[in-house]
């Protein structure tokens, strides 16, 4: 049976900067951390895999000196801990209030895989609750029901490191050649790639100039009516027309990897 595997944060939706980017924020300020994210710091942020790591690159000597943080390794394990659950939790919250609307085409093509009785998995490095609630939102809670999801701190090394996928292979019983991944960023290419899987990127809003180097099919998303896809690159030679259909994603993996 083939499988579609999503990513969660820019693939089921733009999430990064209308939810992770506040959440972060409202943390920092909740705990008194005089850190406040820019679009333009949070650009580069996002190249670091998981929301603790993230949180752990503010954590220099000097900054953790001067702001009476713990120094050692298990201080600030266990402050990271309570920072990012705190972010799952705020982050969640604008999950549920609308605030986080779907990618085009998720739903559609989720369904349409369902349909076709593929296999629906997301592997991302977030949080699972947050993994949870955005894929609820995406695609309803009955579909989402349908999906294995594998997430957060399940594997030694987060992407762009192909642990996530390997597991997600290794979980379904599946091979490389008998499942597509949708991903929207670099690190999210080469971890997939790493893993022996072909890959549909769908452009999201901090990751438009990322190398996809490796990728099957690159498009601006999977497409809804009246909000078409368009296609950015094909190494492997399937261009979709203006939605990307279940057939585009069977095509992608029938035919060799770029």
């Amino acid at each position: 049976m083939p499988a579609l595997i999503f990513d969660c944060d820019g693939v089921l939706a733009d999430t990064e900067r209308n939810g992770h980017l506040p959440a972060f924020n409202r943390t920092f300020a909740e705990f008194g951390v005089p850190v406040q994210w820019s679009d333009d710091d949070y650009r580069e942020k996002v190249l670091i895999g998981g929301g603790k790591e993230r949180m752990a690159s503010i954590l220099t000597p000097e900054f953790v000196a001067a702001n009476g943080l713990p120094a050692d390794a298990d201080g600030q394990r266990e402050l990271l801990a309570e920072w990012h659950k705190r972010k799952t939790a705020i982050y969640t919250e604008l999950v549920a209030s609308g605030a986080l609307p779907p990618r085009p085409g998720i739903a559609r093509i989720a369904q349409e895989a369902a349909d076709a009785d593929w296999t629906l998995a997301v592997a991302s490095t977030s949080a699972e609750p947050s993994v949870r609630a955005v894929l609820e939102h995406a695609v309803g809670q009955e579909l989402a029901a349908r999906f294995a999801v594998f997430a957060g701190d399940i594997v030694p090394h987060k992407k762009p490191a192909p642990d996530i996928y390997l597991l997600a292979l290794d979980r379904l019983g599946i091979g490389p050649d008998d499942g597509v991944v949708v991903e929207d960023s670099g690190n999210g290419v080469r971890a997939a790639v790493g893993a022996g899987l072909r890959t549909i990127v769908t452009v999201s809003a901090y990751t438009a100039d990322e190398d996809f180097d490796g990728a099957s099919l690159v498009v601006t998303s999977l497409g809804d009516p009246g909000e078409p896809a368009e296609v950015l690159a094909a190494p492997a030679g399937v261009e979709p027309g203006a939605l990307v259909e279940l057939r585009d994603i069977g095509a992608v993996m029938h035919r060799p990897r770029p």
